[in-house]
This record gives C-alpha cells, structure tokens and sequence, in this order.
C-alpha cells in the first residue's frame, strides 16, 4: 500500500467589498485580500492547514500590506470588517507600481500624457 501525500502552499482570494482609501497614493481603491498557508495533503485531499497570512493588495497603485491575523480571519469567515490603517503593515516599500492604460492593458515605464499603444489620455496619479 502507497500513500500519495505531500505538503503544498495554497492561495485563496478572498472577497471584500468596501471601498478604502490607499495609504500610499491617498485614491479610492478596492481591497483584494489574499490568504495563504501550507497544506498537508492526501491524494489531493487537504487535511490541514497552518501558517495561515493574509495579504492586502490595492486596486490604484498595487501596494502590498501585511493584513492582521484577526482582522483576516473574521473576513475570511463572512463577518463585514472594516479594514483600518492600524490593520495594514507595507511589505513593498521601495515596490515600484505597474503603470497601465485603463483602455488597453500596456504597460509603461515612463510618465506619459497618452498611451503609447493606443494613443488615449493617461490619468495621472499624484502621490502625497
């Protein structure tokens, strides 16, 4: 007799629908709550779970913030919480964002005014 088991990083999104002010660039975004922690599983079964963490990541400017364990556990079981400031440790502090054009999807590097694909206006974020 075999057994087929192994032990796997998971990653769950989680949803959560407030609106929140991002710490770094001050835009109203949306929170997308990330949980991840180890597996144990059989036969792709999984048994257990630990080391749970759970991750912020904005909408505007894609930073990244550690979430407090209590605080991601209640949203992870449905109760309506609202995220605070004191809630968020940043990861990324030298995390340069993905600039996009809200049109087309490219990516760009430089400060344009106008998308260099296809040419519409930019919407420029200022940072305080």
């Amino acid at each position: 007799m075999f057994f087929l088991m192994g032990i796997m990083p998971i990653r769950k999104n989680i949803p959560y629908m407030f609106s929140c002010m991002c710490q770094k660039c001050g835009s109203m975004c949306h929170y997308e709550i990330i949980m991840t922690a180890n597996c144990l599983s059989i036969f792709f079964i999984p048994l257990f779970k630990w080391g749970r963490q759970y991750y912020v990541r904005t909408s505007c400017c894609e930073s990244l913030y550690l979430l407090d364990k209590k605080v991601g556990d209640a949203i992870a079981h449905g109760e309506d919480v609202m995220i605070q400031d004191i809630d968020l440790t940043p990861i990324n502090e030298n995390y340069q964002a993905i600039k996009r054009c809200s049109v087309c999807g490219y990516e760009y590097a430089d400060d344009f005014e106008f998308c260099p694909k296809c040419g519409n206006k930019l919407k420029i974020k200022t940072t305080r």
